[in-house]
């Protein structure tokens, strides 16, 4: 009798801890769904306009489609942020197939920032330098809402305005026959979700800057 007095409230707690795994798994499942919808659903402006430009880097292709914006006068100047300190001006410059005038006069080159937070902060100290208030941000769609994120809790004070770069089109359900897209995609939402947790707790305490991440070597 006593075995089985035991066993119930074990039995019980067992249940419950189950019942919780199975309601967690569905509201991330039911997140990760809505979070690629999210992201399937952005496009970028037919008629892009802002005072300045900023593409956070990761691929060539971002560049480029920065480097088309500059050039068509969607905005007066262009932040590349999270440069490899490797890669020179001029290599990036040959790369897009841009002229020396044009990156003499209106391209800007970030090397400090190492992550997403870093490219926020560091843009937020570019934008303050030149006094701009909206600018538009040149990214992949599904690093888009992570990017926003961190940009505005960098600068509340700056409108941004996405411009995203679709290498994998999410709008039908073939890109879940991709487990490379799949996997990216659920690594990008695991992330973005720790960031929203982070800002809404007022936690964070890493500033992605190469700089500060000397600093913190150092000392």
């Amino acid at each position: 009798m006593d075995g089985r007095r035991r066993k119930g409230p074990i039995r019980i707690a067992v249940r419950v801890l189950l019942a919780l795994f199975i309601l967690g798994a569905a509201i991330l499942l039911a997140g990760f769904l809505h979070f690629a919808e999210t992201v399937a659903a952005l496009e970028a402006p037919r008629d892009p306009k802002a005072d300045a430009i900023v593409v956070l880097t990761g691929g060539y292709q971002r560049i480029d489609h920065a480097i088309g914006l500059l050039k068509r006068g969607a905005g007066e100047r262009l932040l590349i942020s999270g440069v490899n300190p490797t890669t020179s001006g001029n290599q990036l410059r040959k790369l897009t197939q841009s002229s020396s005038t044009l990156f003499e006069c209106c391209v800007d080159i970030g090397y400090d920032a190492v992550d997403t937070i870093g490219n926020a902060n560091e843009t937020a100290r570019w934008i303050n330098d030149h006094r701009f208030r909206r600018v538009l941000v040149v990214t992949n769609n599904y690093h888009m809402p992570r990017s926003l994120l961190e940009l505005e809790v960098s600068d509340p004070q700056t409108e941004f305005i996405a411009y995203p770069v679709v290498n994998t089109d999410l709008r039908n359900g073939n890109w879940l026959r991709q487990p490379g897209v799949v996997k990216a995609m659920l690594s990008e939402y695991l992330k973005y979700t720790l960031a929203r947790v982070r800002a809404m707790a007022g936690a964070r305490s890493w500033s992605g800057l190469r700089g500060d991440l000397a600093g913190m070597s150092g000392g």
